[in-house]
């Protein structure tokens, strides 16, 4: 390709291709997308939440061509209070399967790099809108404003590009031409001409989720369109307008550079409709994308058979705590992780394995006992203020959380050792907010709960490190889990919880007490999930999560 026939977009964006390849292979820290608000402008705040008060009340994607007959789908409320009065296009399945089907071949036959161009161009007015995009995602999962802005925002999008440089990479690992020679001895040598040529699977379907939209959509979405198939986002009916965006940007890009607008679509759902099953086990349909609920994930793979399905469901995460070297700061840590958008993540700590006797720490030996009561004053200490604990926990996402923090509060899962309580947010006091609740349990006598998703935590007293180390494996291998820690001052023990976690299948963090916490991945370099255990079949982002979203077709012809 000569520099008078490279399209725009590529040379736009190459560079950072290129470099997000680089940084795959580097696993070091590296981001083209700056997290936070003031890199978009001095006044990127007032902007952001200016273009997202102008969203309210409108229709998304009305164009006459996207609206069928029936009403148009939405119905939003944000958990701080507000119902956005968004409406959204309403296709058909039929509807949009034609149209993606439609829209395949073009897509299909473009270039990987110019696929990938295409994607980063669409992360770039993305990116540019990140404030506006916090805000969306704030109002729509419950996320307090700062961690929506970062993790719906930039960090999303950082996923995003993850997957693009991933799915690039594979696609030309695989030359697009060779010639073939091979010595015949005094004969002439045999040669053959050889052509590779990249082949997408079919259209792909994103089954968006509640708390997340963008972070756990991005990966699918991205990896999908970057490998040449149309793609239908399916949003959770709590949370589409980030995704909702996310599609009209893409549309917008997509008819910029000559392809039909509808290998990207939105399908949001009218009430009760059930659209997602529909749409997954439509024929067309080749791939999806799923993060939510172990129920349905386990109801996509077993019934979506003509489709190849990358589920991320839900988990019990432990954490054992058998000593340390810097007891307070562990212990902080450990209530931030804990307290994180009120333990609304697949990536929060649950489970608390703690020996029986005590731990040994920098401030002596700690009793059981202690150790609960020093980690509930943590979390005391960390949302004791009203204003920070809502700017921190964010606020309850579904009427199924608040139910189970309940069932804490009055002793229906074990003693309790923190009660939850109310905090009253001063920008939003409709909003349902509640700290989270700790429980005592005994594994002499006690059962291990399985995921008890929310602002609820367990600490559980166990015969010893070896017990703990058991036990967290044997969680991982039955119930799954999307992270795991430890904090150990012993080198044996350490040795043994690696070795257990490898086997089991989960990635490890070990005697965190800085500002990193279990809970959060750094795309290009963590892993998020390992697809080697029930939690998720697949991660955030290795050569497994977009490979299978192509073949490569060979053709080959006699040379000379």
């Amino acid at each position: 390709m000569t520099a008078a026939t490279v399209h725009p977009l590529i040379d736009r964006h190459q560079e950072t291709l290129e470099r997000a390849v680089t940084a795959l292979a580097e696993r070091d820290y590296w981001s083209p997308y700056p997290e936070f608000p003031k890199a978009y402008g001095e006044d990127a705040l007032g902007v952001g939440s200016a273009a997202f008060a102008a969203l309210k009340g409108t229709t998304r994607l009305a164009a006459d061509e996207l609206v069928g007959p029936d009403a148009a789908a939405g119905g939003e409320v944000s958990p701080y209070g507000e119902a956005l009065n968004i409406a959204y296009g309403y296709r058909s399945a039929d509807a949009l399967m034609a149209a993606a089907v439609a829209a395949q071949p073009a897509w299909a036959k473009a270039s990987p790099l110019l696929r990938a161009a295409v994607c980063l161009e669409i992360l770039a007015r993305i990116n540019a809108r990140s404030v506006e995009f916090g805000f969306a995602v704030q109002h729509t999962t419950g996320q307090a404003f700062g961690m929506a802005f970062q993790a719906g925002g930039p960090h999303a999008q950082d996923r995003g590009l993850e997957a693009v440089a991933c799915s690039y990479a594979e696609q030309i690992r695989i030359p697009a031409k060779a010639n073939w020679t091979k010595p015949q001895g005094k004969r002439d040598p045999l040669q053959m001409e050889k052509e590779f040529l990249v082949r997408p699977r079919g259209v792909g379907l994103v089954i968006g989720c509640n708390t997340f939209p963008t972070w756990n959509g991005f990966p699918g979405f991205f990896a999908s369109l970057a490998t040449g198939n149309p793609v239908v986002v399916k949003p959770h009916p709590r949370a589409i307008l980030p995704l909702a965006l996310t599609v009209e940007i893409a549309r917008e890009v997509l008819t910029e550079a000559g392809f039909d607008a509808d290998v990207v679509q939105l399908a949001p759902e009218k009430p009760g409709e059930g659209l997602a099953k529909t749409l997954a086990t439509r024929p067309e349909v080749a791939i999806i994308d799923y993060t939510g609920s172990t129920a349905f994930g386990d109801w996509l793979e077993e019934n979506a058979r003509q489709a190849q399905v990358y589920t991320e469901k839900a988990g019990v995460n432990t954490v054992l705590i058998e000593s340390t070297d810097d007891y307070a700061a562990a212990l902080g840590n450990l209530a931030f992780s804990l307290s994180l958008y009120s333990g609304q993540m697949c990536t929060t700590p649950q489970n608390l394995l703690i020996p029986r006797a005590g731990i040994e720490t920098d401030q002596g030996s700690k009793s059981f006992a202690e150790v609960v009561a020093d980690l509930a004053g943590a979390l005391g200490k960390l949302l004791g203020d009203d204003t920070r604990a809502a700017q921190l926990l964010g606020a309850v996402v579904n009427p199924g959380v608040l139910q189970r923090v309940e069932q804490a509060e009055k002793g229906e899962f074990g003693e309790l050792a923190l009660a939850p309580r109310a905090v009253v947010s001063p920008e939003f006091p409709d909003a349902v907010i509640r700290t989270p609740a700790l429980i005592t349990l005994d594994a002499a006598k006690d059962a291990l709960p399985g995921e008890c998703f929310g602002p609820v935590a367990f600490a559980v007293a166990v015969d010893s490190a070896a017990q703990g180390v058991e036990l967290l494996a044997e969680t991982v291998r039955t119930r799954g889990a999307m992270t795991a820690a430890a904090y150990t001052t012993s080198p044996e023990v350490e040795h043994a919880v690696v070795e257990a976690a490898v086997d089991a299948g989960v990635s490890l963090s070990l005697n965190l007490t800085g500002q990193v916490f279990v809970n959060q991945t750094a795309a290009f370099s963590d892993l998020h999930g390992t697809g080697a255990n029930p939690a998720a079949n697949a991660a955030y982002c290795d050569a497994a999560f977009v490979a299978s979203r192509f073949r490569v077709m060979e053709v080959r012809r006699h040379n000379g």
